[in-house]
C-alpha cells in the first residue's frame, strides 16, 4: 500500500439533521480510516504480507493509527509530519449510507521520504491512493500497480504506467479523473454497486455483484475493499474477471461491518 491515513469518528443517527437543526447520534467507534487503511487491512485479512507507505501527523491520532495498523499485521512505513493527522467525521444513517466530513490536509508520502522503498521491488502488487509523482514511480517497481483515479490530481503529466485503475461509475469526479489516466492504464475497472461492474482496455468484460454474508450495516469502505481484493487477485496473476470477483467478495463482506474494517 502507498497512500493516506485519516482518524475517523463514526456516529449513527436515524436521519440527517436539517440546516440549523439538532439530531441525537450514537457513537459507533473511532479509529484509523481512509481508503488506504481499509485496503491495507483487507489485504492483511486476505493473507498478504503488507507494507504500508504513508505520512502521518506527529500527534496522538497519528501514533494511535500506526499502532492500530501494526496490531492488524501491517508493516507501517511512516513519514512523520508536523501537520496534524487528518480528522474525519462520518455519519451513518439507518439505511447504512455514510456521509463524510473531512477536516485538515490529506497527508501523503513523497518519493524522497526516508522509507524502505526498496521493498516495493519485491512486491507482487501495490495499490496507490495518495502520493507525489516520486512515490508513484517508486510504486511502479512492483509487478502489478493498481491506482485510484484520485491520484491524477497529484501526478499532473508525470504518471507511471498503471496496470489497473479502479473507480466508481456513479462518482462523476472519479469518472473524470479515471478518463485522464486512461492513456497510461492497461485496464479500467468501473464498479456499479449492486450491478457488479465492468472492465475494459486490453480485454473487457463484466463481473456480477456478490450478496453480503449478513445484514448490511454501512457502505463505508466497500469500494476500497473491492480495490484491495482486485489488487490481491491481479498480484496473484489471476485474469481480470477472477480478480474482480475477489474484490466483489471483499466489498460485500465490508458492507456488513461498521466502519470497515
Amino acid at each position: 500500500m502507498v497512500g493516506h491515513v485519516e482518524w475517523v469518528d463514526f456516529v449513527r443517527l436515524d436521519r440527517y439533521p436539517p440546516r440549523g437543526g439538532l439530531e441525537q447520534a450514537e457513537q459507533e467507534k473511532a479509529q484509523a480510516g481512509g481508503g488506504a487503511v481499509v485496503a491495507a487491512a483487507t489485504l492483511a485479512e486476505l493473507g498478504a504480507e503488507v507494507d504500508f507507505f504513508c505520512a502521518l501527523g506527529d500527534d496522538v491520532n497519528g501514533h494511535t493509527a500506526c499502532e492500530q495498523l501494526t496490531r492488524r499485521g501491517v508493516r507501517v512505513q511512516v513519514a512523520w509530519r508536523d501537520t496534524p493527522t487528518r480528522y474525519v467525521f462520518t455519519m451513518l444513517d439507518a439505511g447504512g449510507e455514510r456521509t463524510i466530513v473531512t477536516v485538515g490536509e490529506r497527508l501523503r508520502p513523497y518519493g524522497d521520504d526516508d522509507l524502505e522503498w526498496e521493498r516495493l521491488e519485491r512486491a507482487d502488487g501495490v495499490y496507490v491512493t495518495a502520493g507525489d509523482a516520486g512515490a508513484a514511480h517508486r510504486a511502479r517497481a512492483a509487478r502489478v500497480l493498481v491506482a485510484t483515479p484520485r491520484l491524477c490530481e497529484q501526478l499532473a503529466d508525470d504518471a507511471p504506467a498503471i496496470d489497473a485503475v479502479v473507480f466508481s461509475s456513479s462518482d462523476e469526479h472519479e469518472v473524470r479523473w479515471a478518463e485522464s489516466l486512461a492513456g497510461q492504464t492497461r485496464l479500467m475497472f468501473a464498479t456499479e454497486g449492486a450491478d457488479g461492474g465492468r472492465w475494459w482496455g486490453e480485454s473487457e468484460g463484466r463481473w456480477p455483484a456478490v450478496a453480503p454474508p449478513g445484514e448490511p450495516r454501512d457502505t463505508y469502505g466497500c469500494g476500497d475493499s473491492f480495490a484491495a481484493g482486485l489488487t490481491f487477485g491481479l498480484a496473484q496473476g489471476q485474469p481480470p474477471g477472477d480478480a474482480a470477483a475477489v474484490g466483489a467478495r471483499c466489498g460485500a463482506e465490508m458492507l456488513t461491518r461498521v466502519g470497515a474494517p
